[in-house]
């Protein structure tokens, strides 16, 4: 199984953090790479893996993960956490912006968005 990037998630509550966040965020060096305008990510230029996503809210989901982390196979790694009785927050799906996904929980209570980007 290959982990391919692991990206925080962080929620940005009020309107105004919005904008301050993304230039704070750029003064460490972090440019824009995608826009959903409920979800914003910003990457490393110079590793463009190291990324930090902020979230308005979670458009398709019950909640804003904590955490991303892309794998591989994101149904092998489905099937070992449900074999593992670990709580799915949400079901796989694919979404409209070409990844599948799942939400599950962890031992610390946090929400790991696991995700695969669709070929």
């Amino acid at each position: 199984m290959s982990i391919r990037r692991i990206v925080p998630n962080i929620h940005v509550e009020a309107e105004g953090q919005w904008n301050t966040s993304r230039e704070f965020y750029g003064l460490l060096g972090f440019e824009e790479v995608m826009d959903m305008g409920w979800v914003t990510t910003l990457a490393s230029p110079s590793n463009p893996t190291a990324q930090i996503s902020l979230f308005t809210e979670e458009r398709t989901a019950p909640v804003v993960p904590d955490l991303s982390v892309e794998v591989e196979d994101v149904d092998a790694v489905y099937a070992q956490v449900v074999a593992s009785g670990a709580e799915i927050v949400r079901e796989p799906q694919d979404e409209e912006w070409g990844v599948r996904r799942f939400f599950v929980r962890d031992p610390n209570g946090r929400v790991i968005n696991v995700l695969t980007h669709h070929a």
